[in-house]
């Protein structure tokens, strides 16, 4: 697939890869993962797919390999006060933009898993479109069928993922260490427990708050 892609492009062309965690998670983040390969780009690593068919460990695993393996990976989040501010689709350009910040180079096309283009679509929200210039297509299940959607997808869980070890750590009785902020029993007895932290999404419907508490 990438490569029918960059054969469209001028040499020394960039193609990224883009995927997004944490979209349904009660608390912390919202992730996005961007993978650039090229041309001369060889074989992806062995057991790389989406993250969400891998385990905890073998994403772990894999992490470092994909670093080695694309030109360049990076990741950029938004926290639940860009959420409840502009929403989680438009939360998802905000850590997108800060992902290609970290970037030591421009993509020439975009990869992107999903069928929604939150990435240029610029009827939907206030914030600009990314590299409005460069052309972006549409993978649906990309991060299962696309190795370097599988890439960042893995980057970006894994990065995610020890964030919210950390903050399980600074904000203990949510397990967020095993839960990553989504809605498991222990997360919502947390919530009921304690009411909301900082790091929650506010604007939303958080189980087991009661109205008064948010």
């Amino acid at each position: 697939m990438e490569i029918d892609a960059l054969r469209s492009l001028p040499p020394g062309a960039l193609i990224a890869g883009v995927d997004e965690v944490g979209r349904g998670s009660l608390a912390g983040p919202v992730s996005v993962g961007i993978a650039l390969i090229d041309a001369s780009t060889g074989d992806f690593p062995e057991g790389l797919r989406d993250s969400k068919a891998m385990s905890p460990a073998a994403r772990e695993r894999m992490a470092p390999l994909v670093r080695e393996w694309a030109v360049d990976v990076a990741v950029g989040h938004a926290g639940p006060d860009v959420i409840d501010d502009v929403g989680i689709v438009a939360a998802l350009r905000h850590a997108a933009k800060e992902a290609l910040n970290g970037l030591s180079a421009t993509p020439s096309a975009v990869l992107l898993d999903g069928k929604h283009n939150w990435w240029a679509e610029d009827s939907l929200f206030d914030v600009d479109p990314l590299l409005p210039q460069i052309p972006v297509r549409m993978e649906v299940k990309g991060d299962a069928r696309c190795a370097v959607i599988a890439a960042a997808s893995v980057a970006a869980k894994v990065e995610r993922d020890g964030l919210m070890v950390v903050l399980d750590g600074c904000f203990p009785g949510y397990d967020w260490a095993r839960n990553k902020g989504y809605a498991s029993p222990s997360h919502i007895e947390g919530l009921a427990r304690l009411g909301p932290s900082d790091h929650h999404r506010k604007s939303w419907h958080l189980p087991g708050v009661r109205e008064g508490h948010r």
